[in-house]
């Protein structure tokens, strides 16, 4: 049009930007994201501008993610598709089949009226694309949770797949994940190759933004029905109680967090033989505004889950679960007797799907099932109470690197090599019950939740009481987990920079306050002093900072940047033998111990983090 003319005519002075501009005025056929850009330029906001259209949106632990609204470095329809040009660039290079097999798309309720972006057409721009090159397409009829789409690769042999959202961030965002054939998310060095595909082709083709051919073309297929049926029918697999399920009288309250979850969970706990959870109405149905929480993160406790607490007290049930918008990821709470809740951390969670994980296969495997070949996983931020249970029980444990990429990835290996998975999980609530998802999923962990509280009823006890038990068991393993928030690039870089140069050059610090140090983890650099070659195992991660300090007292810290947020996360645990029964001493010294990391190594107040809690 006339005016994008005159002012893609317009130079503002950097060659860069101008050319940035005129790419982007040129190709958006957006008209509410192409205004942005308009009005930007004719206010002469060239930061503002610069920051938009001069950097490209990357790879982090969970594909893309990035705000929605106009630019390069944005989620919006122009970056989807150039996304998914390099994506079809890379597949046609990589699979001879590729357009036999085809290609998964879902998508979340998210969406923003002001860049007339959501989900759902971002997701139908990723399926034109591909379509317009005659690639296949399953696209989804309607929203699914996120672990349906790595289900739905490996169920219909599809080459790869996207799933567009941004989970439990803010409402402001938006995400793009991709799913290899083997059902886990893409892992180096694919997502860089991918990046180098999506540079070499910025331009949308003929095609590309015809949207309508998901509505037109043959080559379209909706697997929502096939896979829905097979997913609930695969879940059986890890229903172990039918009966006990059947004949319950406990009650459950489900949230959904205003996103994905309601119908999936209504569905998982009948294949389970329960009767249906009890919804939260005001959280059942999607909503992009996620209007009744202050962030749709249900990892932040009871703040967000006060209107599914007040509910179970009204309908006298005592189990909580709550999927986040996704429902890739599930918190639960438990009324106490003394009529308050307890809502768990992924890491104590995590040590009940253990514990219950483990004793059903003890209980059900053949006379000849071996040991050996029985593992579990969870990242290296997580708590090792896993670690604690393998080593007394006799089967395997491993650690990967943050992020379930890596869990799905390394999951998929084993399974190759004719070895069993019973249970993985990062500290994050995320959690994979059995193996036919390989990635997180709260709806079937919602639903083995609720088996196991119905179990465990049957023995008297409650979802807490178990815990202590199994902690007595294993060995106290308490954690805590928090962030801080930090709004630049640079802080973060200094402050991390500091630690690797502590004493002097190249020496990270031997104490932290009156605490010694034993060993030091830096997986950004790949050193490990634990190791005898000084060489870490996990894998070297350039692109994000995370160091873990183990100390002399049994606590393990480590301090890392989230790959999806502006945060500095710091994640510590002490592990007690079991004889160590005490858990108020362990505790206070865990908490000291925090303290001391704050004070010493991120130094707050003079670096301007903000607070979790601010």
């Amino acid at each position: 049009d006339v005016n994008s003319n005159m002012l893609v005519s317009r130079s503002t002075g950097d060659a860069q930007l101008d050319k940035a501009v005129w790419q982007w005025l040129s190709w958006d056929k957006n008209q509410k994201t192409k205004e942005q850009i308009e009005s930007l330029l004719q206010d002469g906001k060239l930061k503002e501008l610069r920051d938009r259209l001069c950097c490209r949106l990357s790879f982090g632990t969970a594909g893309l993610r990035s705000a929605m609204g106009a630019g390069f470095c944005y989620i919006n329809d122009l970056t989807v598709i150039q996304s998914t040009q390099g994506i079809y660039k890379y597949l046609e290079k990589n699979f001879s089949d590729f357009k036999q097999r085809g290609f998964v798309v879902g998508y979340d309720t998210r969406g923003q009226v002001t860049s007339n972006c959501s989900s759902k057409k971002l997701a139908r721009l990723t399926a034109a694309v591909l379509l317009a090159k005659d690639v296949p397409v399953y696209f989804f009829s309607t929203y699914v949770p996120t672990p349906f789409v790595p289900y739905a690769v490996q169920q219909l042999g599809a080459v790869a797949g996207v799933m567009i959202t941004a989970s439990h961030n803010r409402k402001e965002d938006n995400g793009y994940k991709v799913y290899w054939e083997n059902g886990a998310q893409i892992t180096s060095p694919h997502d860089k190759e991918i990046i180098k595909c999506i540079e070499e082709c910025v331009e949308p083709w003929n095609g590309s933004w015809n949207e309508n051919l998901v509505d037109t073309s043959p080559l379209r297929q909706d697997p929502l029905k096939k896979i829905c049926d097979c997913y609930m029918e695969d879940l059986k697999k890890i229903c172990y109680h039918r009966e006990l399920n059947v004949q319950t009288s406990l009650k459950f309250v489900h949230t959904s967090f205003h996103g994905v979850g309601h119908d999936y969970v209504q569905l998982a706990f009948k294949a389970f033989g329960f009767q249906p959870p009890i919804p939260v109405p005001e959280q059942k149905d999607p909503d992009p505004d996620f209007s009744t929480v202050k962030c749709p993160n249900p990892e932040e406790g009871e703040c967000v889950l006060e209107l599914s607490l007040r509910l179970a007290e009204k309908e006298n049930a005592k189990v909580v679960v709550a999927t986040d918008p996704d429902a890739d990821r599930l918190a639960v709470a438990e009324q106490q007797e003394n009529g308050c809740w307890k809502v768990f951390t992924g890491n104590e969670l995590a040590a009940l799907f253990g514990w219950w994980m483990f004793s059903r296969w003890k209980e059900n495997c053949s006379q000849d099932a071996d040991l050996k070949n029985v593992y579990m996983l969870a990242t290296t931020v997580s708590s090792k109470i896993l670690r604690a249970i393998a080593l007394k029980e006799g089967f395997h444990f491993e650690e990967t690197l943050p992020g379930f990429k890596w869990i799905g990835s390394r999951v998929k290996n084993l399974l190759d090599n004719g070895k069993e998975v019973l249970f993985a999980f990062e500290e994050s609530i995320g959690f994979m019950c059995g193996t036919s998802v390989l990635d997180k999923d709260g709806v079937s962990a919602a639903v083995v939740t609720a088996e196991m509280a119905t179990y465990l009823e049957g023995q008297n006890l409650t979802l807490a009481q178990k815990l202590v038990e199994i902690y007595e068991m294993y060995g106290y393993h308490i954690s805590k987990t928090s962030y801080f928030l930090c709004y630049d690039p640079a802080t973060i870089k200094r402050i991390f920079e500091r630690l690797r140069n502590f004493g002097g050059p190249q020496s990270y610090p031997q104490t932290c306050g009156v605490y010694n140090i034993l060993h030091v983890r830096d997986v950004t650099t790949g050193y490990d002093s634990s190791q005898l070659n000084k060489k870490s195992v996990l894998p070297v991660s350039k692109s994000s900072q995370m160091i873990t300090f183990t100390f002399q007292n049994g606590c393990v810290a480590t301090l890392r940047t989230s790959g999806t947020e502006p945060k500095i996360k710091y994640y510590a645990e002490m592990c007690a033998l079991p004889e160590q029964s005490d858990r108020s001493v362990l505790e206070e010294e865990l908490q000291k111990l925090i303290e001391a990391l704050i004070e010493n190594f991120l130094e707050p107040d003079k670096n301007g983090l903000t607070w979790r809690s601010a």
